[in-house]
């Protein structure tokens, strides 16, 4: 099932063996915060806000740019708490932004992040999901990083929006998940005789996260 959050338009370094552990709560909280900068990246980048209503911030050894508009931040918190929350029961399949035309509503953009959970194969040759992994944290920040740059260089290569554009969220879910009422169902967004461009991934080794954008080439 895909849904979407419905809304009004408008460290210190532990230094013991456990530090470089990741459980399934702390890659949820991982990959939620890079949602959070993925998603403010592409709309500084493809203009969806003005520049002036973003702020920069250091993260993964970058400068990103982050929304200061309430509304923006308000619904940010809304669909990531939850989003994490779904990727701690494992029920989340895949992240998407849309990026829209207001005047016709047409899908002009497509961000699609693939959530893949990770397996491990038991000595009995049986196989369950990784609950606990080992992986270092600036190595995962590192892989974060480079996902990050290239939504930033992005701009090189997608058709200029030049239209009045709106973002929504859309959120690929098991079947059997529990859905807040806040979130209503969705058609898939799809893009016709769209291009596609796969980007890099990243993986916390319970969690593997894959990013590509597809969008509309005869603008």
């Amino acid at each position: 099932l895909i849904h979407f959050y419905k809304r009004e338009m408008t460290s210190t370094q532990q230094a013991s063996k456990t530090s470089n552990a990741v459980t399934l709560k702390g890659s949820a909280q991982i990959i939620s915060e890079f949602f959070n900068y993925g998603i403010n990246s592409i709309l500084y980048q493809r203009g969806i806000y003005p520049a002036e209503t973003f702020t920069r911030k250091q993260e993964y050894g970058l400068t990103l740019l982050v929304s200061t508009d309430n509304e923006v931040i308000k619904y940010l918190q809304n669909v990531l708490a939850q989003i994490k929350d779904w990727l701690e029961e494992r029920k989340v399949k895949k992240l998407v932004m849309v990026l829209n035309n207001v005047s016709t509503k047409e899908v002009l953009e497509r961000w699609e992040f693939k959530i893949e959970h990770e397996i491990e194969t038991l000595a009995d040759g049986k196989t369950r999901y990784v609950d606990q992994a080992v992986k270092d944290e600036k190595v995962i920040k590192g892989e974060i990083r480079d996902v990050i740059r290239q939504i930033t260089a992005s701009v090189t290569f997608l058709p200029l929006l030049d239209c009045l554009c709106s973002f929504d969220i859309l959120i690929y879910t098991n079947n059997d998940t529990e859905v807040p009422e806040e979130w209503g169902e969705s058609d898939p967004c799809y893009i016709l005789n769209s291009e596609e461009v796969e980007l890099r991934s990243f993986s916390t080794n319970v969690h593997k996260v894959k990013a590509a954008v597809s969008y509309k080439s005869d603008l």
